[in-house]
């Protein structure tokens, strides 16, 4: 055992990004996830490039980096069960399987008999995990939907961006694919909860994440300060509801954020800066009262930043021991001291010889620590491998040229 998870096998009949991203978590954590994907084509973002990662063999077929992010650990199995004997493999895989996660429309996999009640009458100790846009139930369960799609509804975009009353204003969605991200996590955390009641009960059982559910979760405290005042939360783009300073300012060269979370903090800040009449001002001296006088404080804070080049700022803060940093790129975040010590970046060898840039789990446990023996595969790379498990090569041969596997 070299993971925490490799006593288990993942089924992995997702695509894109949620459902990716949550089995990524359990192979890097161990477990040995058979993605399944299309002959000839494979998980819809193999395609979505460039960027590329490049094939060390001068081969033609490329690989997008946003494929890369969410399938290493994994092998590569190729199945199309569209067809009757394609679903024959897939219910063959399941019966060894511990966990199988999906993220096709609702019904779908019903109709092919791949389903949790199918399946799960042959191998009752499956836990089964079905990820979908609006869930299994509700008026809308039947829709499509992409991330952007759930930051619009899910409230997300309507906290995020500048103030509508400032130049750049209005409803902006998250640089990255949150929902999808969000989702990937809330269902790892289900499945391993599933397979730990699964130690206490003997079986396993059925798993409905949604997108709009997770990033409406995500919410939180602007969630619960609506329910408790009846007020929609508006945007404060880099400011903070609850807090101020908590933003982003510019200095001199650059722009750096300072986050000043109780009275103590803000009076160090004003003494730190050169000016202790900020905090000892009875208008701004009060958490509540720099909430509700922000409009005079910040421009205040604002003028005397842009005086001084950031790393000032930054030297003068830390040595107050204040929060605070640089807003930086991706560039500078990777030749970042502390980063380039916590190791984040993690180079994996690919079967046709390139080499797939990944960023490190986050999940460090120390006695079963996280490993990265296989980088995102190439499409088909383990067919041949797991299917000879049940299969013989005649057998294999036969299917692959009926376009089967």
């Amino acid at each position: 055992m070299t993971g925490a998870l490799s006593h288990l096998r993942v089924l992995d009949l997702s695509r894109v990004l949620a459902g990716p991203w949550a089995t990524q978590n359990l192979a890097d954590l161990g477990a040995d996830v058979i993605k399944v994907e299309r002959p000839g084509t494979g998980d819809d973002t193999r395609s979505w490039g460039p960027p590329w990662v490049e094939p060390g063999d001068g081969s033609a077929v490329r690989d997008s980096t946003y494929y890369a992010a969410a399938n290493r650990g994994k092998r590569s199995v190729t199945v199309d069960f569209g067809t009757e004997d394609g679903q024959k493999i897939i219910r063959e895989l399941a019966r060894s399987s511990d966990i199988l996660v999906e993220n096709y429309k609702v019904g779908d996999l019903a109709r092919r008999g791949l389903d949790y009640a199918t399946l799960s009458k042959e191998n009752p100790r499956l836990v089964y995990c079905s990820i979908t846009g609006y869930g299994q139930t509700g008026p809308k369960a039947d829709r499509p939907g992409y991330d952007i799609v759930f930051q619009a509804i899910g409230g997300m975009m309507s906290i995020t961006g500048e103030r509508d009353d400032l130049p750049g204003g209005g409803p902006q969605k998250v640089g990255v694919a949150i929902a999808d991200v969000i989702t990937g996590m809330y269902a790892t955390i289900a499945i391993l909860a599933a397979v730990n009641h699964r130690e206490v009960s003997g079986t396993g059982q059925y798993i409905d994440i949604s997108l709009i559910d997770s990033i409406i979760a995500l919410g939180g405290n602007q969630v619960t300060g609506y329910f408790a005042t009846g007020q929609a939360p508006g945007r404060y783009g880099n400011a903070h509801a609850s807090l101020v300073p908590y933003q982003s300012f510019g200095t001199a060269d650059g722009e750096f954020v300072v986050a000043a979370g109780n009275d103590g903090q803000f009076v160090r800040l004003c003494d730190a800066i050169g000016h202790p009449e900020f905090g000892a001002d009875p208008r701004w001296s009060t958490a509540s009262g720099r909430i509700t006088n922000r409009d005079s404080l910040v421009p205040e804070l604002a003028r005397v930043f842009r005086q001084q080049p950031t790393a000032v700022w930054i030297g003068l803060l830390e040595r107050a021991g204040l929060p605070c940093g640089e807003v930086k790129d991706y560039a500078q975040v990777f030749t970042d001291p502390h980063v380039v010590d916590r190791q984040v970046r993690v180079d994996i060898p690919r079967a046709d010889g390139g080499t797939a840039a990944t960023i490190a789990s986050p999940l460090r446990l120390q006695g079963t620590p996280v490993d990265y023996p296989q980088a995102p595969p190439v499409l088909g790379e383990h067919t041949d491998a797991v299917l000879s498990e049940f299969l013989d090569a005649e057998q294999l041969a036969e299917l692959r040229g009926r376009g089967v596997i």
